[in-house]
């Protein structure tokens, strides 16, 4: 006796349905992972930049972490000043982040004792084609890149567990239903 599949519940398209979850999933995480990684990089790297022997006033908050960067083709000797009791300590290691085609050294950060405004001025002794800038310490980006590591690796496991779950209950369930049918008919 032949058992029609149209009798045969659940359909197989649900097969497809919790695979093409595991797929949206996929995507969702690889795109929160690219934003979480391209607006960190955007929120450290320096927005006000000025070249060497320049003062500049920038407005600093101690809670955002703020650093000094370099960018140079060459290796350069600096120096930089900053006023209202702020201070100014070297970075260990080498730490850099490119924004746009720039690439930026972390040189410095700056502790400063409150919010405000402060005069920061870097000089080079060397000739060469330098700009400073001021942004946050990379290790201020921490967050957002290992929110941006948890959604890949979450999101993509999360929808792969439905989509086998899925498979494996709708497998099991047409098995029970084609030997139901198979009994009764």
């Amino acid at each position: 006796m032949r058992i029609d599949s149209k009798a045969i519940k659940p359909r197989l398209w649900w097969i497809a349905l919790v695979w093409g979850i595991a797929v949206v999933c996929t995507i969702a995480g690889v795109a929160l992972f690219t934003g979480g990684i391209v607006s960190s990089v955007s929120d450290i790297a320096p927005t006000k930049t000025f070249a060497s022997g320049e003062t500049v006033t920038v407005p600093i908050d101690p809670a955002n972490k703020p650093a000094v960067y370099l960018s140079s083709d060459t290796a350069v000797h600096y120096e930089c000043q900053i006023t209202n009791g702020a201070r100014l300590a070297k970075t260990t290691g080498t730490q850099t982040v490119t924004s746009g085609s720039v690439k930026w050294e972390q040189i410095l950060v700056i502790n400063a004792p409150t919010r405000g405004d402060y005069q920061l001025s870097c000089t080079t002794q060397e000739q060469a084609d330098v700009r400073y800038g001021v942004g946050r310490e990379l290790t201020s980006a921490a967050g957002g890149i290992a929110g941006g590591v948890m959604a890949l690796i979450l999101l993509p496991g999360a929808g792969l567990l439905v989509a086998i779950a899925g498979t494996i209950i709708v497998l099991v369930r047409r098995s029970g239903a084609r030997k139901r049918l198979a009994v009764g008919g």
